[in-house]
């Protein structure tokens, strides 16, 4: 089915999205979409997919205009939409997840499960997914759980697909498995939308790029041209995708964690008899795929859960059991993988975000009181130092995009004086100007000799920043390597297998 976008236009009261944006995916073909976090790639796919209304333009299916009121007049169609965060019932079987919303029943509107068993086993079979239709979905790992959501879209007869960011939480193995079945359903005459910020698999697997900016298209590329001159066109300007370190220089004891164990919040070990240590002037990364207790162990670390088992020191100083404040006051830096969630309060300026875990003490306050006129003349050199993009330090840190909102973040932890740092899914939604930024100052930090922890899911930012990498499966922390580690070599261990 050939799709195509014309002058599509979205605006959010005086912010435009989406700017006159024109595409073409021809049938069977495999049309990347690219652009830096907050160009409006997921905007114009909402619009395509039902969820927003564009103010201007129109979408046509094999040119035949189209007039969507929801995503269910989309998916009728034949647009399927494969969402970042899976949208399945974990409590449900394969089966039940396919069907729902649109359940096959008998005359008697009695459910027919034999019938949706069918259908998966008809697309699992025709694909190689190897997908049982009765497995519980919170049974299967997450490649299988991303073929199921695949499934749903075929089983309502998609013609056209659209997989936002699908790799993110794959192992590379798994990564590979996913773009062989891309090119299986583009040769059964499946168009594909693929969204990604990961040049290396767009350069892998498309057939033609589309580069957004600014909420407009900016031109179209090839797989062929290099990663450099892509990453040019997504940004405006060039960007060096190279991390440059110099040679590791060993400093003191930093960071030691011995035996550590912690109870998740359904009462079972999500880190389980976890034992590594840091020293003063490297970067240790922490890979994996998520779900697999990273999480729970940066928690751990910095005093948001606390551990059942094991202990942690920092230099001679045990904080094993010490509260955030005593682990902050103890100078640990903590980048959280949720900047919304658990980085910023929205509704505070930029200025009031820069004080957050140090607003009772100097240089914000002055005995009981806060020292504005301190605190202004500080934010406002953390502005400039990290290139927060904001009209001033009195802008809400909500109105930012998510690149300026983690920038505010990494200024916060790296302004002051730290004796660890440790930075969770540091770039995650990042475009990759600000990437680059990002590296440079968790690189920075490396070198003026603080540990660094880094905890990351994707494979090339661990392989550019790590000097040390130990791989975590199920809670358990299967090996530690060196940070030249081929990728092959990682992706069997992140899944699971010791080598």
């Amino acid at each position: 089915m050939k799709l195509e976008l014309r002058g599509i236009t979205k605006r959010f009261g005086t912010l435009v999205a989406n700017d006159n944006i024109n595409l073409v995916v021809k049938p069977g073909e495999i049309h990347s979409l690219l652009g830096e976090n907050g160009a409006g790639k997921s905007t114009l796919m909402n619009v395509l997919y039902g969820l927003y209304a564009a103010d201007g333009g129109e979408i046509l299916l094999d040119d035949v205009v189209q007039n969507f009121k929801g995503p269910g007049d989309a998916m009728a169609a034949g647009i399927g939409m494969v969402h970042q965060h899976f949208m399945l019932i974990p409590v449900f079987t394969v089966a039940e997840n396919v069907v729902l919303g649109n359940e096959p029943t008998s005359a008697l509107g009695v459910l027919n499960l034999d019938e949706a068993r069918k259908r998966v086993r008809e697309i699992s079979d025709r694909f190689g997914f190897d997908i049982d239709p009765d497995a519980l979905v919170e049974d299967l790992p997450v490649g299988s759980q991303q073929r199921v959501e695949i499934i749903k879209a075929l089983a309502r007869n998609a013609k056209v697909l659209v997989l936002d960011e699908p790799t993110a939480v794959l192992t590379p193995q798994e990564t590979d498995e996913l773009m062989g079945i891309m090119r299986d359903l583009a040769k059964a005459g499946t168009s594909i939308v693929f969204i990604t910020h990961k040049l290396r698999e767009v350069q892998a697997v498309a057939d033609r790029i589309t580069v957004i900016r600014l909420g407009a298209v900016v031109g179209e590329a090839k797989p062929t041209d290099s990663a450099g001159s892509l990453a040019t066109l997504m940004v405006g300007r060039e960007v060096d995708l190279n991390v440059h370190k110099s040679k590791v220089s060993l400093g003191s004891s930093g960071l030691r964690v011995s035996g550590l164990t912690v109870v998740g919040d359904r009462h079972t070990k999500v880190v389980d008899d976890v034992s590594f240590d840091v020293r003063g002037g490297e970067i240790l990364a922490i890979a994996g795929v998520q779900g697999n207790g990273q999480t729970e162990l940066a928690e751990a670390l910095v005093g948001l859960r606390t551990p059942s088992a094991g202990s942690i020191h920092l230099g001679e100083l045990d904080i094993t059991h010490s509260s955030v404040r005593e682990v902050i006051d103890a100078g640990v830096g903590y980048i959280p993988e949720d900047r919304k969630k658990d980085g910023l309060v929205g509704d505070f300026t930029v200025a009031e975000n820069f004080m957050l875990n140090k607003s009772y003490a100097p240089p914000f306050a002055k005995g009981i009181s806060i020292d504005f006129a301190n605190r202004d003349r500080l934010s406002d050199e953390l502005i400039s130092d990290f290139d927060v993009r904001t009209p001033g330090r009195e802008t809400l840190a909500k109105q930012l995009s998510g690149g300026n909102q983690q920038k505010v973040v990494v200024a916060r932890e790296l302004s002051r004086d730290l004796s660890l740092l440790i930075a969770s899914q540091p770039t995650r939604g990042v475009d990759v100007g600000s990437i680059e930024f990002i590296h440079e100052q968790i690189v920075a930090t490396r070198d003026a000799g603080k540990p660094v922890v880094i905890i990351s899911t994707e494979l090339d930012e661990v392989t550019a920043l790590a000097d040390r990498i130990a791989v975590m499966y199920r809670g358990r922390i299967i090996g530690i390597v060196d940070g030249k580690e081929s990728r092959e070599k990682l992706g069997k261990m992140m899944a699971g297998v010791a080598v």
